[in-house]
């Protein structure tokens, strides 16, 4: 372990006013797993969410990466989540399949669906599959490539908790009423694998906001408000009655609004956290595996032959950039702010580091 601005952080929004230390994932997951089984997780449910963290900061994604950890350690707390909870796949009255999360962790709970639903799919060509009753579900990209893998196009839309995540303002407003509500979507790509875009409908996804409040970090311009309605990078301001700003503005306001509409008016009552809705299509009824590739490069290729703009090294596919982030470092290296790794080893029973 070493203090270091390592490079796998190059893609944080984070600004940082003290140094991050590299830690090998390696060390790391038996932190995590510690932490998880003293809340009272199952040992496998606790490697499964610890590991999927991990990827997800060496993936570059450190919003929803390690430092999530003394998040669900604090719902577990509270009651907020079950941590004995296991996902299931029931049915309703009328037969069709959902997932229920059984209030727990929802990391287990969206591989479960994503599994089922592309196993739908290649029986009957297309699937849908709702979430019920889950907490966070971590990072949705690493779903849906893991299901484009499989020759699915899938399509994952979170939303309908906005009684308990009023964190987003509308358009045009400055009181927080909105989850950030996010889509994925993930398709079988061109030699360098799937394409997948995973995004939140607000500017910044409401983890960095708690990543940057751990860290003791500022935040992007144009992503807060204070509750007055002025600009801010504070992310207490957050905390202290301000909002995330729209994604796009209209653009993102209005997708988050549909996934208000999808996943509570169409889905129903959301408990624990919000409601999903999983979609799924046999990719493979429409062109064999190998057709589909080649046509995807060939249109990726030219994408990425587009000459950058100023202030750009290159254009970028969506999800090649995660792979890639994490190719770039063999030895599994997480380079975390030291005043969340304080808090993750403090949290464990270890003291700092």
């Amino acid at each position: 372990m070493s203090q270091s601005n390592f490079s796998v952080a190059s893609h944080s929004k984070l600004k940082l006013a003290d140094d991050r230390v590299s830690v090998a994932s390696s060390q790391v997951q038996p932190v995590l797993e510690q932490i998880l089984k003293t809340c009272g997780c199952r040992p496998d449910i606790a490697e499964e969410v610890a590991a999927h963290l991990i990827d997800t900061d060496l993936c570059g994604i450190e919003s929803h990466g390690v430092m999530r950890v003394l998040q669900y350690a604090k719902q577990f707390e509270s009651g907020y989540l079950d941590a004995k909870a296991d996902a299931k796949i029931l049915h309703t009255d009328k037969g069709d399949p959902y997932v229920c999360g059984g209030g727990g962790i929802g990391i287990p709970a969206m591989r479960l669906a994503v599994d089922h639903c592309v196993l739908l799919a290649k029986e009957k060509g297309i699937a849908a599959l709702p979430i019920r009753n889950v907490g966070h579900t971590g990072r949705l990209g690493s779903f849906a490539e893991r299901a484009a893998m499989r020759s699915a196009l899938v399509i994952i839309i979170g939303g309908g908790g906005r009684q308990n995540w009023r964190q987003v303002a509308p358009y045009g407003g400055r009181k927080a009423l909105l989850p950030t509500n996010p889509y994925c979507l993930g398709i079988p790509g061109g030699a360098q694998g799937p394409v997948v875009v995973d995004f939140a409908t607000s500017v910044i996804a409401g983890g960095w906001v708690y990543a940057a409040h751990a860290a003791g970090a500022q935040l992007p311009q144009g992503a807060l408000i204070t509750k007055d309605g002025k600009p801010s990078t504070d992310p207490s301001d957050y905390f202290d009655g301000g909002a995330i700003l729209p994604k796009g503005g209209v653009m993102g306001y209005g997708l988050a609004l549909m996934a208000e509409l999808i996943c509570e008016a169409m889905l129903g009552p959301v408990t624990t956290e919000v409601n999903w809705l999983v979609l799924a299509l046999d990719t493979e009824r429409y062109r064999e595996a190998p057709t589909l590739q080649s046509v995807a490069e060939e249109i990726l290729a030219e994408i990425r032959s587009c000459p950058p703009a100023d202030g750009f090294t290159s254009v970028e596919v969506p999800g090649e950039r995660e792979r890639k982030h994490r190719a770039s470092n063999p030895e599994s290296m997480l380079a975390i702010p030291h005043q969340t790794w304080k808090a993750i080893r403090e949290r464990a029973g270890l003291g700092d580091a």
